[in-house]
């Protein structure tokens, strides 16, 4: 267990709260306003008990979602320290080497629908978020409204176009700005607690359960509207390798938790002093000299949510190539002392295309609630399911407990999947086409990557035999000054690119390196576990097979993890300054084999054509890698 997990920081803390809680922090500003929205095709009506009832059960959905679900259970479940859907993958699919292997493969399928739906996620939440700040603009002057939708996409498109920069430069002010935002929340929701102070009987559940029993009605397509009190739990989890379950917990249940439960039950108080206020009581809660202010602050704290799901947007990117899912993307790292801060060009630039079409197509927060809502529902509900499957496995908890306790809280997220599936046709599909969307790219990917690796390994043919014949028949290549490395994607095959070059250009070096890496189901792997070395029978030629491993979040640099080869291992000192590195280029073409679907093998191939260039993604000296090429059929 690393320090970080061991003790609590200040330090991480902040910065666990301008990083992890941006999403959640800024729920507050649109939950209660979209719930009481006039305009919804399922409105709720402003009285008294129905306003007791939804403050009560937005209250429980967070206390039963966040700090039940995520806080207290899912985030016990971590691989290697790292949180998410992409880590109870792994683990599902370790589980899969081992009995249950049927449901853990059906698990995992789920869980990179679950990771679909965080892409949606991540496009909706920078619309959603800075739209609701702006908004403010309206509350503040009603004429501003006409401002609100250019102002919104201005912002983001600085907020993407500043990505490339990554956040290691502003992240150190995140924290503080995010805590004068609770700080700010929670006072105000004190004040308006005063106007009614009966509003804290929503505290008592009993409030939440006579409002889904007595008006099920109204409550069950309310709670379409409610889940938007959730919308970021997923990033507690998600973000746990950064900053440690500890540090989490604690800033959510001493500082974000109590904030936002004042701010509900302030707004909640203000609408039962005038119902009108429900045209904007998160900023009616302000006197009108501080509103735009409020806006300003709310606008910074947004920014910093959509900051945060957008880096969400390239880890989970980037994981899924590593496990691959998606093809090799060119990714940056932003920072020398933080691993985890990257950025990835083509998500950038797909995620800003997408949210600024979701702001003028939607233009209000409102209209987007009703598609948020999809996406956070679909991914809170299927990390519930596989963590209770993932803890049957590894935790000993009495069975009849985990079933329980399964039980439950799933129930708890199938209503809000079902009264957020009446929102189809009014936004909700938007996440689920997003998600389908996506899930057919990445399984398509893992299928047609798994057809393209099987044809080239016959292609190849075995290395033993080709090394043999090198041997026997010393006429077809003299060996040159020098040490050459091919990458392969394993030991029983003959690399492509070395076979070609034996064929046509008749020359070896006198040391060769056949390479291989393999990506671990494990975030990252310390340097002493980080090369193996086989002789294959042949150092003697000068011909060795070195396996190089990455966890899935580690930076796949070639040469800085060739220098830790051990020179008794490899015959001598290998001259590995000045080593050519070869690789092999496959072109993709359709063929007739039955394979896969034709319209399937068309998007395997036009996906092919985003993957990062090979040089660049291993760390590879330009003036010292050639590309040799052929071509397989899918």
């Amino acid at each position: 267990m690393s320090a970080r997990q061991q003790g609590l920081n200040v330090g991480v803390v902040v910065g666990a709260l301008g990083v992890v809680f941006g999403d959640i922090g800024t729920s507050p500003i649109y939950t209660l306003q979209t719930v009481f929205n006039p305009d919804d095709p399922h409105p709720v009506p402003v009285r008294d008990e129905l306003v007791y009832g939804v403050v009560s059960t937005t209250f429980w959905s967070v206390m039963i979602i966040v700090t039940v679900t995520y806080i207290l259970l899912a985030m016990r479940a971590d691989n290697d320290g790292e949180g998410g859907i992409m880590a109870l993958i792994t683990l599902l699919r370790r589980r899969a080497a081992g009995q249950g292997r049927r449901t853990a493969l059906m698990l995992a399928g789920l869980g990179i629908f679950g990771a679909s739906l965080f892409f949606g996620d991540s496009m909706i939440t920078p619309a959603i978020s800075v739209l609701s700040a702006v908004e403010g603009l309206k509350v503040v002057q009603p004429s501003l409204g006409e401002l609100v939708v250019p102002i919104t996409a201005v912002i983001i498109v600085v907020l993407f176009l500043v990505q490339r920069r990554g956040t290691e430069a502003v992240g150190k002010i995140f924290g503080p700005i995010m805590i004068a935002w609770f700080l700010t929340i929670g006072g105000f929701g004190i004040a308006g607690i005063t106007r009614h102070p009966a509003i804290l009987k929503a505290l008592s559940p009993t409030y939440a359960v006579e409002y889904l029993a007595g008006h099920f009605g109204v409550a069950f397509f309310s709670l379409a509207a409610i889940v938007l009190s959730v919308t970021g739990a997923e990033a507690l989890y998600a973000d746990m390798g950064h900053f440690g379950r500890r540090a989490i917990a604690f800033g959510w249940l001493w500082l974000v938790l109590p904030a936002c439960t004042l701010s509900y039950l302030g707004q909640g108080a203000l609408i039962l002093d005038d119902p009108a206020n429900v045209a904007g009581p998160f900023f009616l809660l302000v006197p009108s000299w501080l509103r735009l202010p409020l806006v300003l602050l709310a606008t910074a704290a947004t920014v910093i949510a959509a900051q945060a799901v957008i880096t969400g947007a390239y880890s989970v990117a980037s994981q899924a190539a590593r496990l691959g899912y998606l093809p090799r993307l060119r990714i940056a790292h932003t920072s020398a002392e933080q691993i985890g801060q990257i950025y990835v060009p083509w998500i950038n630039w797909l995620l800003m295309a997408s949210v600024i079409t979701l702001v003028f197509a939607f233009r209000s927060s409102a209209a987007l609630a009703y598609a948020y809502g999809m996406a956070v529902t679909g991914t809170i509900t299927i990390t519930t399911l596989m963590f209770f499957y993932v803890a049957s496995k590894i935790f000993r908890t009495p069975r009849w407990l985990l079933y329980t306790g399964a039980a439950l809280l799933l129930s708890v997220d199938l209503l809000f999947v079902a009264a957020n599936l009446t929102k189809i046709v009014h936004g909700a599909w938007l996440p689920l086409l997003i998600a389908l969307t996506s899930w057919t790219v990445m399984t398509t990917w893992q299928k047609g990557r798994a057809i393209v690796t099987a044809a080239r390994r016959r292609e190849e043919g075995p290395l033993r035999e080709f090394v043999d014949r090198l041997r026997t028949d010393p006429s077809l290549t003299r060996l040159v000054p020098g040490t050459s490395v091919f990458l392969n994607r394993g030991k029983e095959t003959a690399p492509l690119a070395m076979r070609a070059n034996v064929e046509h250009n008749h020359v070896r070096h006198m040391h060769v390196l056949i390479l291989s890496i393999e990506t671990q189901p494990v975030p990252r792997v310390p340097d002493e576990e980080r090369i193996s070395v086989d002789e294959l029978g042949y150092a003697d030629d000068g011909i060795i097979h070195v396996t190089v491993r990455f966890g899935y979040m580690d930076t796949q640099n070639l040469p800085a993890a060739l220098r830790l080869l051990d020179p008794a291992r490899t015959e001598g000192e290998l001259e590995l300054g000045r080593a050519s590195y070869f690789l092999s280029k496959i072109e993709l073409r359709r063929g007739d084999a039955p394979t896969m679907a034709a319209w399937r093998k068309r998007l395997f191939i036009a996906t092919s054509y985003i993957t990062s260039d090979a040089a660049e993604h291993f760390g590879l000296p330009r003036d010292r890698t050639v590309i040799m090429g052929s071509h397989i059929e899918v």
